[in-house]
């Protein structure tokens, strides 16, 4: 079992390009498992909130090239309306999530090579099924 999840550890870390940390005083304790797990979950953790942060500036800036927008307005999220109940604002907001999802999912599409690694096997086969390891 250790080494398998060794080897799923390694593909991560070479699927998201991480440098392996030394291991060589955790295999001494018996954690190098468990800080290996814990630094990649940090380390991707930092890595998806920066391509995150870096992707909505860019689509604020797609969104600003063609229309004019208070992009300091639009950085609070959501505008109510102020003439409207709070019941109203909700439906209006839900509408834009509606028309926004096709467009949205185009533009989410690309951004995803800056965020998401490329696809690799895994440790897995069809369905999550555990494939046989040496």
């Amino acid at each position: 079992m250790n080494r398998r999840v060794r080897t799923a550890i390694s593909d991560l870390l070479t699927s998201w390009e991480i440098e392996p940390m030394d291991e060589s005083k955790e295999d001494a304790r018996g954690d190098a498992l468990v800080d290996q797990l814990c630094y990649l979950g940090a380390t991707l953790r930092d890595r998806v909130r920066d391509a995150l942060h870096i992707r909505v500036k860019r689509a604020m800036a797609v969104v600003c090239s063609g229309f004019s927008y208070d992009m300091e307005l639009v950085s609070h999220g959501f505008v109510t309306d102020i003439s409207k109940t709070d019941a109203e604002n909700e439906e209006r907001l839900h509408a834009l999530i509606d028309d926004a999802e096709a467009p949205g999912e185009r533009l989410a599409k690309l951004f995803e090579p800056d965020v998401l690694p490329p696809e690799t096997s895994s440790g897995t086969g069809e369905g999550g099924e555990d494939r046989a390891v040496d």
